[in-house]
């Protein structure tokens, strides 16, 4: 009795990723059109840990954005809700609820409200100044397409409401994701879209967007820092994110007032992304020629890619490392060990700041008291760990060059 209990339980238990689709509407057709669906990368931070959902057969949650404008619609379908008195009094997860508490409130719930609110798009105006326009490469399948970049803030009219309805994609695709307060008048947006024409007219589509806080830095300068960036699915492959970030860094270069850029808690993904753009910047630069690679990190570095490029010490210090990979003959173990030997000094530096805490603790406290408090580990081991460390910072630099040699 008790495993058909919970086979019963089991039969009402649906995957959240695999429940809600999400559209960037354009047109009334496209909401048949299965080529405009994407689906979410996580839904933990709706649904909790497990990505599940309770209480329903053959869910379905459409949650749709009109592409311009995005304006709202949440639809949820199922073909049975399950009964409390037949689950051991489990009663089903609020589905609507959860996702309604994350969205601007006004949103749609009927589809034929959304559909009659998707004409207005035509009027719709990109929210501040154009940053940038560009167009990308076609080919035999697909015609080029053109993109614009705007940059705007706070004061710009309508942008706060709009953006409250932007951010709601981050929770489906950056982890550990947050609203921020747009309120506050240091944040800065670069927007995305994709310009088109549509029944004769021009129109936009969001493709993503970055913001970035504006700190202060004595005495009077500025150091923006990346908080989030997203490029949707629909336009994810196409290089657009390396053009949103190369946008952002051409805003800043001409502001003399910014030291440099930085990043709050990259991904793995953003920091790849990142990692080739400064690569390429900078390996036009006098200072990472091969010949200054190979005579090791300077300051002549620092100084050209914070000056050209505002780029920050720490992520020069990953350009040059990169750089130098890229010039050094591995087949030559002399010049292969010396890059290593440069990498892995870097590596151990947190170890022998590690090691001069220890020693100043040691002197504080009686021998008991140490050997309680601090975790020992053997010269062996901590070799080991250098050397797995080291692997894989190299297998991430790889990836970065092959990108590069790809690029041409």
């Amino acid at each position: 009795m008790i495993a058909i209990a919970k086979s019963a339980v089991n039969s009402f238990v649906t995957d959240s990723n695999e429940a809600l689709e999400l559209k960037l509407v354009r047109d009334v057709s496209d909401l048949e059109n299965e080529t405009t669906t994407f689906k979410p990368e996580m839904s933990h931070q709706i649904f909790g840990e497990s990505e599940s959902i309770f209480g329903y057969r053959d869910l379905k949650i459409k949650l749709y954005y009109t592409a311009a404008k995005l304006t709202t619609y949440l639809g949820i379908s199922y073909s049975e809700v399950v009964d409390p008195k037949k689950c051991e009094g489990i009663e089903p997860d609020d589905v609507g609820k959860l996702i309604a508490e994350k969205l601007q409130p006004g949103f749609h719930t009927n589809l034929d409200d959304f559909c009659n609110d998707l004409a207005k798009d035509v009027n719709f105006t990109p929210f501040g100044q154009l940053e940038r326009s560009f167009k990308t490469k076609g080919n035999e399948n697909s015609p080029p397409k053109c993109y614009e970049v705007y940059f705007c803030d706070i004061t710009n009219p309508g942008f706060a409401s709009f953006h409250e309805r932007l951010q709601t994609f981050i929770l489906w695709y950056i982890d550990a994701a947050s609203f921020i307060d747009v309120d506050d008048e240091n944040w800065r947006f670069f927007v995305m879209y994709e310009k088109y024409l549509q029944g004769g007219s021009a129109r936009h589509a969001v493709v993503g967007y970055m913001s970035l806080y504006q700190y202060f830095a004595y005495p009077l300068n500025i150091r923006p820092r990346i908080s989030q960036m997203l490029v949707l699915p629909p336009f994810q492959g196409r290089g657009l994110g390396t053009e949103l970030l190369r946008t952002v860094y051409q805003h800043y270069v001409a502001e003399p007032s910014v030291l440099d850029i930085t990043v709050e808690d990259p991904s793995e993904r953003f920091q790849r992304l990142r990692d080739f753009v400064d690569v390429a910047n900078c390996s036009m630069l006098d200072a990472f020629r091969p010949e200054e690679l190979h005579a090791g990190f300077k300051s002549s570095m620092v100084e050209e890619a914070r000056r050209r490029f505002r780029i920050n010490k720490k992520q020069c210090r990953r350009v040059y490392e990169i750089l130098r990979l890229k010039h050094t003959n591995i087949q030559d173990a002399r010049q292969y060990q010396s890059y290593r030997l440069a990498v892995k000094q870097r590596l151990n530096v947190p170890y022998k700041k590690e090691m001069l805490d220890r020693q100043k603790l040691k002197k504080l406290l009686d021998d008991f008291e140490y050997e309680a408090t601090v975790t020992f580990s053997s010269a062996a081991q901590r070799m080991e760990h250098l050397e797995q460390q080291y692997r894989e910072v190299e297998a991430e630099y790889r990836h970065v060059l092959d990108r590069l040699e790809d690029r041409g």
